[in-house]
């Protein structure tokens, strides 16, 4: 995504392409078809003839015939039909990093198995091998790939203070392939996705699909589809400029991704071992088939002295009579590298040569003449940059964040340039007058397997840095590149660092003195911006991003009071950015909810969202996230998980809401718990089973209407005199809302508030998933295991036989008789454990028609384990015992309580329950709407946004050139 007067990416599509049913060799030397490639796409195609069923990658229709069917790029095997070739708009691997301008890295996922998907770098399925996705685009790629990925992400955060609102353009990140099932062109309203081969093209913000021939016909503004209303725009937020992975600044734990040149060693491997290993070092087109051809043979070939000194090479099939020229441009399609081959020679590797010097064996003559390496060994060689004068040359530098309209410029350097020549000489190109160089930067970016960043001193000689690399590695001088950047972040000074699992309670001295003894008084920070004091969490300031960097790096290694501490970077909203009617969503996920799919959901939200919205409860719960909506002026809310998640949501919104712009943001529910009462009578369904789109429920949102749902406080006090300390404290460690001197111990209810057998059954069972939670991994096991507890209740004794004894009811200040029952039931909602209604059908009564706005509470009584197994299937109803807005419960002695779902022993004495001063805005899911057939595509185009045809030359265009 773009943005009109600040320089960002150019959204292309780039893709290394390597087809699995690619023959062994080609079947005609290599053909060069000048015509066909006018437009820049680095290919080099060659006539194919494939002895299985291939498509175009371009059409995606089969290619027909017996022999020489289609043609195939040498570099990255697009396979494509002769009459296609005009039409192509993939750009080859070996040009690809080359064509994004401000490059944005992925956020790796854990390596694992996903079906029907295929690798954005060799086109190959990934069912068979592991693989890596990114968890904010649709890019995956296999482990061995990951050498040759294409850093392209999305940028999710790119605010500027130097530009307005009015000025924002933001354009469509075209990705190809790995389109949704049944997807369809906007353009001809045809089929564009195939389950053959990686092709078609989507738009990741707004997931607009089309066939890659009729994408640039399309408008190039992307509006977000039908998700604009719930979108936070990439425009609205900023990210510091830290030395931190994107996983690190996504909350996620660090991915390592492995490849199988990291994982060769030098000593101690079988022969077999290291044919296998040398086997899959191959580029993709050279694994297949010529180990039994004696007369090709395997060449390793080192790309410079570190990786000779790590033994990293890749390896290349030639003949065994071919000449050093052939195997030169062998060896750079290998690496992916398009320069001109006169600029390259090889020359045969040892540790030896890389000190005393080297031969550069003669291109005419066959590499087996040349060479010292005996028969039966395999040969090893260098590839190196042939320097045309060592003494000068030219560097391409990029304007990092500068408001210039112009790309890259030539600078020409020598020996004795220094950083700060090169920027002043870059400040001139750029137009950029009058400008002091000591407030710019050069910075050193390396786009190998991501992005990584380094600052030139301004006493640097960056020409002799060049040369440096070119010697230590080809590939990652390749992958290198060099922006002029402002010193002060555009973004601002403010940096937010969240530090959680600190004791609760604490002064902020206390919080301060803590803090200081783990980073040091030499990285103290500006202030403490706001302290959860109750939530043991706070938040720190800071002005400088490498002191944030060190502070982040100490505290997320650092344990306290034998408690790992937390530490997340937040980002920072920018109100007055966000468009006109748009609500912007938070959502919450609970990754420990009912079936555990929480995982799978925050992949799909960040892929629809932008991902800066979406927080892991796991992540010092919901506190981050409010903290970062704080000064938006409206916005809504989707937790997902269970009643509790709601509850817990809630509960941080009342404590930290009264600080915030909007204090109390509607709220919706992805019900993913074992019981989703509140959520079944917002009719947002009884439970997430994971087969549901989750589009489909961000759509439902913004159709959602506001609502009003009562809140309730209740109220322990315990006989002083039969005070127990381990059950206070049991019951303060559930829900510690606010525990006075005086033992009193005050509850926020939502739902509902049992005493007696449903509470003890609870309490059972919450005991048993403490104990092992791994098993509660599935809805339907959980209420399996409810039911089983239910019947151990019905042949032991219980503590809660005539209950009806052990307690008085005082309903709006009146005593009020209970019939013989095992427990009670105070209802603030009509549903009550997994959908069932003890209150009953509407009938004639001196009771009013109950609501969960109304100011009522509904009390039920329930006579036994058969009792309420007769509610849950419908056969009974409760015993109506009373309604009212104001209820004092005395016990008579312990028994089992529940709030919410929370269940714990209460000892003896006062519960009064009275109407809360919080309020709560709940969205309630509309009633369910016709759907027209998937003939669309998913996430449609208003109508009022007309599609205008649009000439690929247009300079707003953006994808592969």
């Amino acid at each position: 995504m773009k943005c009109t007067g600040e320089f960002t990416s150019t959204e292309t599509v780039i893709k290394m392409a390597d087809m699995e049913d690619v023959s062994e060799r080609s079947d005609s030397p290599a053909i060069s078809y000048p015509d066909y490639d006018d437009r820049g796409h680095g290919h080099s195609f060659v006539k194919k003839t494939f002895h299985k069923p291939t498509y175009c990658h371009h059409c995606t229709d089969m290619l027909w015939g017996l022999i020489g069917q289609g043609l195939v790029c040498e570099v990255c095997n697009f396979v494509v039909h002769e009459k296609c070739l005009r039409t192509v708009v993939s750009a080859c691997s070996s040009i690809a990093a080359t064509l994004i301008k401000n490059p944005v890295a992925h956020c790796w996922s854990e390596p694992g198995q996903f079906k029907r998907k295929f690798c954005n770098v060799c086109r190959k399925r990934l069912e068979d091998s592991l693989a890596v996705r990114c968890e904010i685009c649709e890019y995956y790629a296999h482990l061995d790939c990951h050498d040759f990925v294409v850093s392209d992400c999305k940028e999710c955060a790119i605010y500027s203070p130097n530009i307005t609102r009015s000025s924002i353009v933001h354009f469509h990140h075209w990705r190809e392939g790995n389109l949704p099932a049944n997807s369809k062109c906007l353009a001809c309203k045809k089929t564009c996705w195939s389950s053959e081969c990686l092709a078609g093209m989507r738009c990741e913000w707004c997931g607009l699909t089309a066939h890659a021939s009729c994408y640039r016909l399309l408008p190039a503004e992307c509006n977000f589809g039908s998700l604009r209303e719930i979108m936070l725009p990439s425009s609205c937020l900023s990210m510091p400029r830290m030395d931190l992975s994107v996983e690190t600044m996504m909350g996620m734990s660090k991915k390592t991704t492995r490849t199988i040149s990291e994982d060769w060693s030098s000593s101690g491997d079988s022969r077999n071992d290291e044919e296998q290993q040398e086997r899959e070092r191959r580029s993709p087109r050279d694994r297949d088939g010529k180990d039994k051809d004696t007369e090709w043979e395997i060449i390793r070939v080192f790309d410079g002295n570190a990786s000779m000194k790590r033994r990293l090479y890749r390896t290349i099939s030639v003949p065994k009579n071919a000449p050093a020229q052939a195997i030169l441009e062998a060896a750079l399609k290998t690496f992916h590298i398009s320069d001109d081959p006169k600029n390259y020679y090889v020359a045969e590797a040892s540790e030896f040569a890389m000190f005393v010097g080297e031969k550069q064996l003669e291109e005419s003559k066959p590499i087996r003449a040349q060479l010292k390496t005996p028969d039966g060994k395999r040969p090893s060689i260098f590839l190196r940059y042939k320097e045309q004068d060592p003494d000068k040359g030219h560097i391409k530098v990029y304007p990092g964040g500068l408001k210039v309209s112009s790309g890259h410029k030539n600078i020409t350097v020598n020996s004795d340039s220094t950083t700060e020549d090169i920027i002043r000489t870059a400040l001139k190109k750029f137009g950029i007058e009058d400008t002091d160089p000591a407030r710019f930067s050069l910075i050193e970016v390396l786009l190998d397997k991501g992005v990584a960043e380094r600052t030139l001193e301004h006493t640097d000689k960056p020409w002799e840095v060049i040369k440096n690399s070119r010697k230590e590695s080809l590939r990652q001088n390749q992958m290198t590149r060099y922006y002029l950047q402002q010193k002060e972040d555009p973004h601002g000074p403010s940096i937010s660092l969240f530090v959680g699992n600190l004791p609760t309670g604490l002064s902020q001295r206390q919080y301060e003195k803590i803090l200081l003894d783990i980073v040091g008084k030499q990285n103290k920070w500006v202030r403490f911006d706001v302290i959860y004091y109750e939530y043991g969490a706070l938040v720190l300031d800071f002005s400088q991003a490498e002191k944030a960097t060190r502070v982040f790096n100490i505290l997320k290694d650092a344990v306290f009071d034998d408690k790992q501490l937390l530490v997340l970077l937040l980002p920072n909203i920018q109100p007055h950015m966000i468009p006109e009617n748009t609500n912007p969503l938070l959502v919450f996920v609970n990754v420990k909810s009912g079936g555990c799919q929480g995982l799978n959901l925050i992949t799909s939200f960040r892929k629809l969202l932008n991902p800066h919205q979406v927080f892991n409860l796991e992540n010092g719960g919901p506190l981050p996230g409010l903290y970062v909506f704080r000064n938006v002026p409206y916005y809504k809310i989707l937790a997902c998980g269970g009643d509790g998640t709601v509850g817990w949501v809630l509960s941080c919104l009342d404590n930290v809401g009264q600080d915030a712009i909007c204090q109390s943001p509607p709220l919706s529910i992805l019900p993913l718990g074992t019981g989703n009462d509140l959520a079944r009578v917002l009719r947002w369904g009884p439970g997430y089973t994971g087969g549901e789109d989750p589009l489909n429920y961000l759509r439902d949102v913004i159709d959602a209407e506001d609502i009003k749902l009562d809140r309730w406080t209740v109220i322990f006090h315990p006989n002083e005199k039969e005070q127990d300390e381990t059950k206070v404290a049991i019951a303060n460690d559930t829900n510690s809302a606010n525990t006075n001197e005086d033992t009193t111990t005050i509850f926020v209810m939502n739902n509902y508030f049992g005493i007696g057998i449903d509470a003890d059954i609870s309490l059972d069972f919450h005991q048993a998933r403490e104990e092992k939670p791994d098993k509660f991994n599935s809805r339907l096991h959980n209420k399996k295991v409810y039911v089983q507890m239910s019947l151990r209740k019905m042949v032991n004794k219980h503590t809660c036989k005539d209950l009806h004894r052990c307690i008085r009811l005082e309903v709006d200040g009146k005593l009020v008789d209970l019939p013989p029952c095992e427990g009670i039931i105070i209802l603030n909602i009509l549903s009550w454990g997994s959908g069932a209604n003890p209150w009953g059908p509407e009938k004639e009564d001196q009771f009013q028609k109950p609501t969960h706005y109304d100011g009522n509470l509904e009390v039920v009584g329930i006579t036994g384990v058969v009792h309420m197994a007769q509610i849950h299937s419908g056969l009974r109803t409760g015993i109506r015992v009373a309604q009212g807005g104001h209820l004092r419960i005395t016990l008579l002695t312990d028994l089992p309580v529940q709030v919410d779902g929370e269940p714990w022993i209460q000892p003896a004495g006062q519960v009064v329950v009275l109407r809360s001063a919080l309020k709560a805005t709940m969205l309630k899911k509309t009633k369910n709407k016709i759907r027209r057939r998937n003939t669309e595509p998913s996430i449609f185009f208003p109508e009022n946004d007309s599609l205008k045809a649009q000439s690929p030359s247009d300079e707003n265009s953006t994808g592969p050139l």
